[in-house]
């Protein structure tokens, strides 16, 4: 019965990764000496490698004969487990190549599905134009609040966050980078009765079949602060809904208002076919922030990515602050 085998004192100390290449090389040729022949070592240096580790695990772990040499039962376990250990730390090497190397890999995003249906798909067209290579992994998720279990529990890379307010305040794991401030319009379809007039007051739609987004999301909030602000009840919805395109069929189709971002109407105003109605909401804007944990260092890649957003962010308010003042 073989003894048993003292990690600390045996494994951990003695046994080397050259080792068990070498007796792996040996099973792949059949042959100590076509194994030393690959390796450019002499056969003795190969046998007294075996030697060794057979020394150091305490059980035989070749058999020899004319025809050369056979793993025994317990050279059969320790190739099945050098396998997978020789795998992992390709594995490993790959990972340290993706990570080093900024132009592939991948970056895990979480964001609403207002900020998916505006500004990311024109944003990822261009990153993935200088970046072909790096595979972006969207998670949708709901931000008014930082409450991110996700970014915190590091199975994103960065948040793309709709916040109720500019900071990080007590949560000071995180880092909150304000990106633009949004605004908050009221959409139709293109023949909704309302598109002809010039202005409206909001009290004049509270009878209007609305779609509205849930109680909790930065759409929801944003609106209901509006009418609060004229004395006014929320309009009961006839739906309640995330999806933008969903909202925007329905608006096309029918005689249904909703509200929207509007970056929304910046980039997809002519796809969605919606038309801004004249309403002064008079709402304060709220910003749209890239959210990271603090003290993690980011892969290249996550960074490059937080880099493009920065400049497609700054380039996209220009244009929105223009479209502001021509309407």
């Amino acid at each position: 019965m073989a003894r048993k085998i003292d990690w600390e004192s045996q494994i951990g100390r003695r046994l080397k990764l050259r080792d068990l290449h070498v007796f792996m090389t040996i099973l792949q040729c059949g042959s100590m000496a076509k194994a030393a022949t690959q390796l450019g070592v002499s056969q003795s240096a190969v046998s007294g490698v075996i030697a060794e580790l057979e020394h150091t695990v305490g059980v035989r772990l070749l058999d020899r004969s004319p025809r050369g040499v056979e793993a025994t039962t317990y050279g059969r376990a320790l190739v099945l487990r050098s396998q997978a250990a020789f795998d992992e730390l390709k594995q490993g090497i790959r990972d340290i190549e993706f990570l080093a190397d900024p132009t592939m890999g991948e970056v895990r995003i979480g964001c609403a599905e207002s900020t998916a249906s505006a500004m990311l798909p024109a944003l990822l067209r261009q990153f993935l134009q200088h970046y072909p290579h790096v595979v972006p992994h969207i998670i949708p998720m709901v931000t008014p609040t930082l409450e991110l279990s996700a970014l915190r529990d590091r199975t994103l890379d960065l948040v793309i966050a709709r916040l109720m307010r500019g900071g990080a305040g007590e949560d000071d794991d995180l880092h909150v980078e304000n990106l633009f401030d949004d605004q908050l319009i009221l959409a139709v379809g293109m023949q909704n009765q309302w598109t002809g007039r010039r202005k409206i007051e909001l009290a004049e739609l509270v009878d209007e079949p609305w779609i509205l987004t849930p109680p909790n999301t930065w759409n929801s909030i944003i609106l209901a602060e509006a009418f609060k602000l004229r004395g006014l009840v929320m309009p009961k919805p006839s739906m309640v809904t995330f999806s933008v395109p969903l909202r925007a069929d329905l608006l096309a189709h029918g005689p249904f208002i909703t509200a929207f971002p509007s970056s929304i109407m910046h980039f997809s105003a002519e796809q969605l076919s919606v038309k801004v109605l004249p309403v002064d909401l008079s709402a304060r804007p709220w910003p749209v922030a890239i959210v990271t944990l603090k003290n993690r260092i980011l892969s290249p890649v996550a960074q490059r990515f937080i880099d493009h957003v920065r400049a497609f962010t700054r380039s996209m308010a220009l244009g929105m602050a223009s479209e502001k003042k021509s309407a």
